[in-house]
């Protein structure tokens, strides 16, 4: 029956997109030509990306770049599209813990790129790669947690609003450091920040370009927890316990809730309920499904 219903499903363009690996927001229809900005970003090497991925079902993303804070060059940027690729098509993930290299989460962008990427079309093609890949990463089927090391600026403050969840170290900061460069958030973390800490909160985050420490970031929402230890492998320890509590169970069911949750932040109510009738779909009468009843009707005896 539910394959039924799925096949006569109508799905909205929204609704769609949130179906579909590997859709991004802009292209050529919007002056964004992907292979033309790849080629750019080539030009700015240094450092990486790594993606570790556990049979326990959670990732570890590290932003490895530590003589520049692990500040993001033009192939850090590339790299960091292709992890998410990975990530969309890696069927057995649960969740991702996103962290930086050595103790410090990102400082944002390379300076060099920065600087060579001057014009305002530079800006908006690195703009729109960055928010196609940032977004693609919040879409994952995948719980994510941003562990918070040392600082966060900028663009590197902005990769944790991507995250669903983040935790900061004792000696941690957050700091949208933008309006001091002359800009404003460009990697769409703006936007994800008021859908954290709500409007009033970011405006004055962002106005004030304030250093949100772990206490603060706590009181306004920012951050879920602050961890006992700033040492970088124990806090990461805490970080997967932490983690490992809300990924517990099969893959197949964490990864429908957090497509449930994506198409209830992204939707129309009426979309977003016909996507959760769908997602259900998927499971019910699954082997999760039957194994747990089996499980409930022998309580019950």
């Amino acid at each position: 029956m539910a394959n039924n219903l799925l096949k006569t499903s109508t799905l909205s363009s929204r609704t769609k997109v949130l179906h579909q690996v590997g859709v991004s927001l802009y292209n050529t229809s919007h002056g964004f030509h992907e292979e033309e900005v790849k080629k750019t970003l080539q030009k700015f090497p240094g450092g990486s990306v790594d993606l570790q991925k556990d049979d326990s079902g959670i990732g570890i993303l590290t932003l490895n770049n530590p003589s520049k804070m692990n500040a993001f060059s033009g192939t850090m940027m590339l790299q960091l599209l292709e992890k998410v690729i990975e990530l969309e098509n890696w069927t057995g993930g649960k969740g991702v813990i996103v962290r930086g290299a050595q103790n410090t989460f990102s400082s944002g962008s390379d300076l060099n790129a920065v600087k060579a990427l001057a014009t305002s079309e530079d800006g908006m093609a690195l703009c729109m790669f960055m928010q196609n890949t940032l977004t693609r990463f919040t879409r994952l089927p995948l719980i994510s947690v941003a562990l918070v090391q040392g600082r966060a600026l900028g663009g590197g403050a902005e990769v944790t609003t991507a995250c669903d969840f983040r935790l900061m170290t004792p000696d941690s900061e957050i700091r949208f450091v933008h309006k001091e460069m002359g800009i404003i958030p460009s990697w769409g973390g703006a936007s994800r920040l008021v859908e954290i800490i709500g409007s009033r909160e970011a405006l004055k985050v962002l106005g004030g370009a304030l250093k949100l420490d772990p206490q603060k970031a706590l009181s306004i929402g920012m951050t879920e927890e602050i961890l006992q230890s700033s040492e970088e492998t124990k806090s990461l320890e805490e970080a997967q316990a932490w983690l490992a509590q809300f990924v517990n169970g099969p893959p197949e069911v964490i990864r429908a809730l957090k497509k449930s949750v994506c198409s209830g932040k992204e939707l129309y109510l009426e979309e977003a309920l016909q996507n959760e009738r769908d997602l259900l779909g998927t499971v019910w009468g699954g082997a999760a499904n039957l194994q747990a009843i089996a499980r409930r009707g022998k309580f019950n005896k």
